[in-house]
């Protein structure tokens, strides 16, 4: 374990400076950390899940290296409409209206569902979990305050963001504000600059908008922008520490959470801004849901729902993302999900293996091991570098120096970071009769009948029983059996 009650130094990579610099928190020991949520008006695939899994491996190393994480996630469940650009309609209403249901009802069901899927990728929940739909109140006096500073302009009843009197806009994003031919032209003439964000709408070209509050602008809804800002200051303060979301993020929605909290504030809002890559095919492109229907084999979104259906376990995902880091975009493919599964069933394997027969053993923690641990949660703590920490325990767990007991104690330790719960990792009961079949192929191999020794061993694989030889004998695990289309 690591010394208690000492603060780690941390490095991370801010987007803001586009440089990793020194972690300096606005309070000591303490992270007040945002993370943007789902929008749940449909289940989260596994490109959404890979940005979450990435943000849960930086939390707990964040954790591990001594600090006390506050952390804030949104649920945008009103006000996302189907472009950034404040153009089409508010998701939830064409959810809602697929489906056959009220914004609601669709909201709670995937909110839902995409909790369920966190459990099973054991992605910590957050400290605090907050519904846009319940903070309305707060956005409205949030976008008051805005409008007193002098920021916003009204037109048509509805609120908007003006960029013009905010000199520092886009500079995360370092966009060229000179640039002509923005999309956004076209989509509202009320604009007086094509880069202007609304802030409330009250009046929109879809005027069956069901989800709808009183303001005092009119009758309407937030724009999901605003929506950031306020829950994550609401909980957390004026300053944020990290604030961390997808790279799509950059260029709209964190460069407009910028400028409007800054606005408010009337001072620096966020002091290191992280982004997650994206899930891509092997063109290199960002999967969406369209691609990812394509890639499945079953004409439907690939979600972690078809892993499981397709017979992998949830904790192969964490796995494979686990081997890219997080500023790195992350190649999906069959061949690599197995690769992944293979990894993490080996190391499941190793692990019962060490705690077979380390039984109950407890090991010291000797320079040797201490040299490893240093280099593990060096990387951990060097801008959060997942894939070298998982490279340090594979040369740990092949390390014929350690003792199982030593290696069950730097796996317990390493799991911090990981999450893969490797207490939970036993081996289920054997029936008499497939007992008996190992045994077997023990005598055969005493006998160095190796033909029947790798028929037997062949034949119990193929009903989801790995064997592993070792000095004292066979060892024996189960594994999970994956449908046969997929290589």
């Amino acid at each position: 374990m690591m010394k208690k009650n000492t603060v780690q130094q941390l490095k991370l990579f801010n987007t803001l400076s586009r440089e990793v610099e020194v972690f300096k928190p606005i309070e000591e020991g303490k992270i007040r950390f945002y993370t943007c949520g789902p929008t749940v008006y449909g289940t989260a695939h596994l490109g959404n899940l890979r940005t979450y899994i990435s943000e849960d491996f930086i939390r707990r190393a964040m954790e591990a290296a001594g600090f006390q994480v506050k952390h804030v996630m949104n649920i945008t469940d009103v006000g996302h409409l189907q472009s950034d650009e404040d153009e089409g309609e508010d998701k939830m209403a064409v959810a809602a209206r697929k489906e056959k249901k009220t914004p609601w009802e669709v909201a709670r069901a995937y909110e839902d569902e995409f909790y369920e899927d966190c459990a099973k990728l054991h992605i910590l929940k957050p400290t605090i979990s907050c519904r846009a739909t319940d903070h309305i109140k707060h956005m409205i006096a949030f976008v008051e305050k805005i409008k007193e500073n002098g920021y916003t302009y009204e037109v048509n009843n509805n609120v908007y963001f003006s960029v013009d009197q905010f000199p520092d806009y886009g500079k995360m994003a370092r966009l060229d504000l000179e640039a002509e031919g923005c999309s956004r032209v076209e989509v509202d003439a009320h604009k007086r600059n094509p880069r202007d964000f609304v802030l409330w709408f009250s009046q929109s070209k879809f005027t069956n908008q069901i989800m709808k509050w009183d303001s005092p602008w009119g009758e309407g809804f937030p724009g999901w922008h605003v929506e950031c800002s306020t829950m994550a200051s609401h909980y957390l303060g004026d300053r944020v520490d990290i604030h961390m979301g997808g790279i799509d993020h950059i260029q709209i929605h964190h460069t407009n959470e910028i400028a409007q909290s800054e606005a408010h504030f009337k001072k620096k809002w966020v002091n290191y801004w992280s982004h997650c890559e994206f899930l891509v095919n092997k063109e290199k492109k960002k999967i969406a849901k369209s691609e990812m229907a394509d890639m499945s084999k079953a004409s439907k979104p690939l979600l972690l729902s078809v892993l499981v259906e397709k017979g992998y376990d949830p904790l192969h995902y964490r796995m494979f993302c686990a081997g890219a880091n997080y500023r790195s975009p992350l190649t999906f493919s069959w061949e690599s999900i197995n690769a992944a599964r293979e990894a993490f069933e080996t190391l499941k394997n190793l692990v019962i293996s060490w705690k077979h027969k380390a039984g109950k053993k407890k090991a010291l923690f000797t320079p040797a091991m201490e040299a490893c641990r240093d280099r593990f949660w060096e990387a951990a703590f060097n801008d959060f570098n997942v894939p070298k920490c998982l490279g340090t325990m594979w040369v740990m767990a092949r390390d014929s120096s350690l003792q199982p007991a030593e290696k069950l104690a730097l796996i317990r330790d390493f799991d911090r970071l990981f999450g893969f719960e490797v207490d939970d990792f036993h081996r289920p009961q054997l029936a008499d009769e497939m007992l008996e079949i190992i045994k077997q192929r023990e005598a055969a191999r005493d006998g160095k009948d190796w033909a029947a020794s790798d028929r037997i061993r062949d034949e119990l694989l193929a009903k989801g029983i790995q064997l592993m030889d070792t000095p004292q004998g066979t060892d024996w695990y189960c594994i999970q059996k994956l449908e046969a289309d997929l290589s």
